[in-house]
């Protein structure tokens, strides 16, 4: 069991003994995209998750260490040769990867525009509220992982680019702005990762919502993947027992404390560490939910979801969605046609037990809201998809089915066409920002 957290990022991933002993091309390669996209990995993944027997197609080396084909050809080109280039700056190599950067389509689903409200006139840099009972909220200080996920849709938190990066240090602002919008009962802690935080910094937040005179807030989020990727920061780590009692603390508060946690594929479950880090975890009272997007080469056959949920569920977890990989970064490598997407959930969840019917997907967490795909169908010879929405930003759209036009390479929402009209019901719908 390490004792002691130990990071692998870009400037020196290639010590590993493991990474020594794949080709030359294999190494490059994740030079090249890791230059583009935010790489950093530990011991823990390395040592305990990834089966290097099976590398370069083991899920979790796939899930950690960029790949090659996660850049198109034009621009893996353009960035290799930059590398390449012995008399290149940093400065040079940074510009070129911002320029690709750019056009990865770095912050999805409008969460620049759209979802950033304001208080007293005043932009709140840190802060999404996109649907009306959750708020999203993202400490400065947690705005990193323990390792970054290769799909991550939130990449452009990692790489620099201030003026796309949510963060925010003003836990007073934040709690003003809850007690001014009552339908708040949620708060999320997202990044990044709040858990790479030291529990006295997350104290002093949650601390500071427990004590506030907040009646309708009765939810506390936190959104993590650190029981995948550092379960002894619930084990062994020099503030491990504080922090689980800060979990029993807004528990004894009367709070409800929600643990979002992020698993990929099985193998992330089958170390003793996480499963005697959910126990901890379990035994304060906390929830445990799980949530995974369905990744091409990763966990895009039904039998890995079956796994999945099977064991989370043995496990005392909570599955709740699968979604949709956004469409953003790298969506060209790791997208499934939403036709797909239905079949193999739709074949995974006939094979599971009614305890774990509690997952909710195919999802998209699109622009206007969180869209399930419920099925394909035929409406006057014509096959479509059936949909609905299971979060919207106008409330009245959820639960509300609407039909569009089946498209066997369609990934996302707005490349479908409605069906039976000349919109969607829900782009005739102009829904402001909460000030």
């Amino acid at each position: 069991m390490p004792n002691k957290y130990k990071a692998y990022t870009l400037q020196n991933f290639q010590n590993l003994p493991q990474i020594q002993k794949l080709p030359e091309e294999v190494q490059f390669a994740i030079q090249v995209v890791g230059n583009v996209y935010p790489f950093r990995t530990n011991n823990y993944v390395v040592e305990e998750l990834i089966n290097w027997d099976n590398v370069p197609h083991d899920p979790i080396f796939i899930l950690t260490f960029p790949q090659k084909d996660m850049l198109i050809p034009v621009h893996y080109d353009k960035m290799a040769s930059v590398i390449n280039n012995k008399n290149a700056t940093p400065q040079e190599i940074k510009e070129t990867a911002n320029q690709i950067r750019l056009q990865l389509n770095p912050h999805p689903a409008g969460q620049m525009e759209k979802n950033v409200p304001h208080l007293n006139g005043k932009k709140l840099g840190g802060v999404q509220h996109k649907y009306k009972e959750t708020i999203l909220f993202f400490p400065s200080q947690g705005q990193t992982c323990h390792a970054y996920c290769t799909f991550c849709f939130r990449w452009p938190q990692f790489v620099g680019f201030d003026n796309l990066k949510f963060a925010m240090r003003e836990v007073d602002t934040l709690i003003q702005y809850i007690k001014q919008h009552p339908e708040i009962s949620d708060v999320l802690f997202t990044g990044g990762d709040p858990l790479v935080m030291k529990t006295s910094r997350l104290a002093t937040y949650i601390n500071a919502l427990l004590e506030a005179d907040l009646p309708h807030l009765h939810t506390i989020r936190l959104g993590t993947k650190s029981l995948s990727y550092w379960p002894y920061r619930f084990l062994t780590d020099p503030d491990a027992e504080a922090l689980l009692q800060l979990f029993r603390k807004v528990i004894q508060k009367g709070k409800h404390l929600a643990f979002m946690a992020h698993f990929n594929h099985p193998q992330e479950l089958k170390t003793e560490a996480v499963q005697k880090a959910i126990a901890r975890i379990q035994e304060t009272g906390v929830q445990i939910r799980t949530q995974s997007p369905l990744l091409a080469h990763i966990n895009d056959q039904p039998e890995i979801w079956i796994e999945l949920w099977k064991k989370q569920t043995q496990l005392g977890c909570i599955p709740y969605y699968m979604f949709i990989a956004r469409d953003t970064g790298a969506q060209h490598y790791f997208g499934v046609s939403l036709g797909r997407a239905w079949d193999l959930f739709k074949s995974a969840y006939q094979q599971v037990s009614g305890l774990s019917r509690t997952v909710r997907g195919p999802s998209m967490s699109a622009t206007p809201g969180k869209v399930q795909i419920l099925g394909v169908n035929e409406i006057g010879g014509e096959k479509v998809f059936m949909m609905q929405f299971l979060q919207g930003r106008d409330p009245n759209w959820v639960m509300q089915p609407f039909f569009a036009k089946y498209d066997e390479k369609a990934t996302w929402l707005d490349e479908l066409e409605p069906f039976g009209d000349s919109s969607f019901f829900f782009e005739e719908s102009k829904v402001d920002i909460p000030e």
